[in-house]
């Protein structure tokens, strides 16, 4: 299960581990334009633990979740125009 938020600064997504035990806490993800936060309580340190990635490094994991073993480099998307299209 997961729930999506739409902030002032950030898309805060939570996704709760459902299923037979044993279940993980909850990873909270803050979408900011220019980073992504991962934050999860870690029960051991009794403390939330965040992992910051870029943008970048998001959507090359989303690729990578589906991709077989090996080296990838993703290329940016190209720039569009007004139109929608690539300039030129």
């Amino acid at each position: 299960m997961f729930s999506i938020e739409h902030e002032f600064e950030a898309t805060v997504i939570t996704l709760v581990d459902e299923g037979p035990p044993p279940l993980q806490e909850d990873v909270v993800i803050d979408a900011f334009a220019d980073r992504v936060t991962l934050r999860q309580f870690d029960p051991e340190r009794r403390a939330m633990v965040t992992v910051t990635i870029s943008p970048a490094q998001l959507r090359d994991l989303a690729a990578a979740i589906d991709l077989p073993e090996g080296v990838y480099h993703l290329e940016a998307p190209a720039a569009k125009g007004p139109s929608g299209k690539p300039p030129g």
